[in-house]
């Protein structure tokens, strides 16, 4: 990794796109260790998580775990998902936090020198373009591990960096014995993250 201690760094998470390589990679993200990591690599400003939650919902299954980030040192950024139905009369869920990420990206480039961007979507291309245009090093984190690979090869071309989350298994892995600190409530969480939002559209039942 390529990191300089004088460097301001903002961390941008798609969360429902780290999940599912995390999990494609076979472990479970620690959110504490994550944070920790990049932290001691420079000067931390601000690490954005961003997820869609189902808004005519009681109690969202994925509440705890935005609650959780919320109290342990990440800025939530959430926005309800939209149900609708598509030609075929299937009623669908529409939950993208795409257009929220990069407008805080744009916003972050006059405060920061390095944004670490964790997603794979190619969507993502031109908008780290924008911030290198601006003067700030853009590392990406995904994988290349998996088949097919995780991360779009034109975001992976475009980063000034590309980190594989393969690498950072061993320091950033929930272990058992850590569950103390992370609820299991938090892990159901992620469970239903993975079911509901990796895709920007799902079928409802029903």
């Amino acid at each position: 990794m390529i990191f300089y201690q004088e460097e301001k760094i903002a961390m941008f998470i798609d969360g429902a796109n780290l999940y599912a390589t995390a999990r494609t990679l076979g472990f479970d993200i620690d959110y504490k260790r994550l944070l920790k990591i990049f932290a001691s690599k420079g000067q931390l400003v601000r690490a954005f998580y961003y997820t869609a939650l189902v808004e005519d919902q009681e109690y969202s299954p994925i509440r705890p775990l935005v609650d959780w980030l919320d109290y342990n040192g990440y800025t939530m950024v959430t926005k309800p998902t939209k149900e609708y139905t598509d030609i075929s009369g299937r009623k669908k869920i529409k939950g993208n936090m795409d257009i929220e990420l990069a407008i805080d990206v744009m916003e972050m480039c006059q405060h920061v020198d390095h944004i670490i961007l964790f997603s794979g979507d190619g969507d993502f291309t031109r908008l780290v373009e924008a911030a290198q245009r601006r003067g700030v090093r853009v590392t990406v984190v995904s994988t290349i591990r998996s088949q097919p690979p995780m991360v779009a090869d034109d975001l992976r071309r475009q980063a000034d960096n590309f980190l594989d989350l393969h690498d950072l298994g061993d320091h950033i892995a929930r272990q058992p014995s850590q569950s103390g600190d992370q609820p299991e409530e938090i892990a159901r969480a992620e469970e239903t993250l993975s079911r509901t939002a990796p895709v920007e559209e799902v079928a409802v039942n029903g």
